[in-house]
């Protein structure tokens, strides 16, 4: 289910007392917190490249699945990849639209970082709920043992959050509670398996065209063309703007921004652009990225998408583009958070440069 459609579904019955208590009672984690970055002050570590034998940790740190045999089916799954899965303490915690209270998801995520037996932590899904636990997590902890962290749309929080303030790489890619197709699959290993440089991000899945029949559902639109190189920052758009004005926000400074999301009709797009613009966060990249804007209802009286796509950014004389396969879709790409990588606004093409895993 999509993040927005879980929220709403659930909205009518009320978070329990001690969650909301937990969530409050933490401090904010800014001791020693210059406001730069780690990864801004030339930080960056590189996790483990991933081979058959590891163990993962699965961890929920949003929402969880509905029932528990869907947490065991993304077991398999990321036993199907060749791995060992280690289940985190609170995996099967369930609090309303959140997967167990805010503490125990964090204690789950610090847990899996300090364990040496774990090589690398996949999310269970999104959902909702991971800018609650940021103040919770252990970052010089993450830093100590860097790993690679998979996962996408609510995740996208932890993602820049990690890679922020520890200054560890991170991956914006598919959850475990889903199949993989096998462009999924490609993408994934080329970068987390393989570890190929320099390779094409996101370019859309083979077409077989024939006469009167041409790609009409991944197409690349260039909305501005030039060439920009940059780290990589982003993910889901609705998380991006959440984290703005926040310790966990990332520095936008020269950074390839790519942007994807699910379930929001354009002009909510709009209202989360028109933020990350006000804030003077669009004004500072190197480039941007639009990935795929899944579900979202256009009927009615509105501007269309790509109009609200090319019109927040048509006055930032960077390089645009949108198409990408980053979102929520069966065929997903696997992006790193912090890597470099080269954006060619008249090419429409996203090419990781530098290595992500040692």
């Amino acid at each position: 289910m999509h993040r927005r459609t879980l929220i709403q579904s659930l909205m009518s019955a009320p978070l329990l007392g001690a969650v909301a208590a937990s969530a409050s009672s933490q401090p904010l984690a800014t001791a020693g917190y210059s406001g730069q970055g780690v990864a801004e002050e030339g930080g960056l570590l590189l996790p483990k490249r991933l081979e058959k034998g590891m163990t993962v940790g699965l961890v929920t740190p949003a929402s969880n699945a509905w029932e528990d045999e869907d947490i065991r089916f993304a077991g398999d799954v990321v036993r199907s990849l060749g791995f060992k899965v280690k289940e985190g303490k609170h995996l099967y915690r369930r609090t309303q639209y959140l997967a167990g209270p805010d503490a125990a998801r964090a204690e789950d995520f610090n847990r899996m970082f300090a364990d040496k037996d774990v090589d690398a932590v996949f999310c269970l899904r999104g959902g909702y709920g991971t800018p609650r636990i940021l103040p919770m997590l252990d970052y010089q902890l993450i830093r100590n043992n860097p790993k690679v962290l998979l996962g996408y749309s609510d995740i996208t929080a932890l993602l820049n959050a990690i890679y922020h303030r520890s200054g560890v790489v991170t991956f914006h890619g598919p959850i475990a509670a889903q199949n993989f197709t096998d462009y999924t699959l490609a993408e994934y290993q080329k970068v987390l398996v393989h570890g190929e440089r320099p390779v094409p991000l996101g370019a859309p899945p083979p077409f077989e065209t024939a006469p009167g029949r041409v790609e009409n559902r991944n197409r690349i639109t260039r909305f501005a063309g030039g060439r920009a190189r940059g780290r990589l920052i982003g993910g889901n758009l609705s998380l991006m703007a959440t984290l703005v004005g926040t310790p966990f926000e990332p520095d936008y400074r020269g950074k390839i921004l790519f942007l994807e999301d699910v379930s929001e009709a354009p002009y909510r797009v709009d209202r989360m652009l028109t933020q990350l613009w006000l804030a003077g966060k669009l004004q500072q990249v190197a480039g941007i990225v639009f990935g795929k804007f899944t579900d979202a209802d256009s009927s009615g009286n509105t501007f269309s998408m790509e109009h609200v796509l090319r019109e927040r950014t048509a006055d930032l004389g960077v390089p645009v583009v949108r198409g990408l396969m980053i979102g929520h879709v069966k065929d997903q790409t696997t992006v790193p958070v912090g890597a470099m990588a080269e954006l060619d606004g008249d090419a429409g093409t996203l090419v990781l440069r530098d290595a992500v895993v040692s």
